[in-house]
């Protein structure tokens, strides 16, 4: 909770337009320090209180976002997708417009097709997506930039 409270501080801070070191200023006037580190929750919840009452308005119910896929091959498949998308070679470059090309083009060959690109865990059916995906962008002159992805 701590850090989720540290967060909320410095989205407050963002919105308010103030900058790291009136943000320790505010800090210090709150709570007597000025590091959030060396802050208790309850600290952090006055820090977040005078953020709310110099106009702060954090969004309730803010939507979690999305985690990338949990292995380098299926983060290989999302990738290749966003490169078709920027070139303008899809009608849905979305997430569901992924899990739609996989059910639509694999299905009748694998016969069942996870609810999600992220559920493949059978090697060879994420060879057969990265292969039809690559093979989508030659076809089209897509150049992908490995270089770019490599961390």
């Amino acid at each position: 909770m701590t850090r989720a409270l540290q967060k909320l501080v410095h989205v407050g801070c963002r919105e308010l337009g103030l900058d790291a070191e009136a943000r320790r200023d505010l800090q210090l006037a709150a709570t007597g320090k000025a590091s959030m580190r060396d802050m208790t929750e309850a600290e952090l919840e006055l820090v977040v209180a005078r953020l709310k009452a110099s106009g702060f308005k954090p969004q309730v119910g803010a939507r979690p976002t999305r985690r990338g896929a949990p292995r380098a091959d299926l983060r290989l498949i999302h990738v290749l997708w966003k490169k078709l998308g920027e070139a303008g070679q899809l009608r849905d470059p979305s997430r569901a417009g992924l899990n739609a090309f996989i059910r639509k083009r694999f299905g009748p060959v694998w016969q069942v097709v996870p609810a999600d690109v992220d559920m493949l865990r059978e090697h060879i059916q994420i060879d057969d997506v990265i292969q039809a995906l690559t093979a989508w962008g030659r076809r089209s002159a897509i150049d992908f930039d490995w270089e770019e992805h490599r961390s």
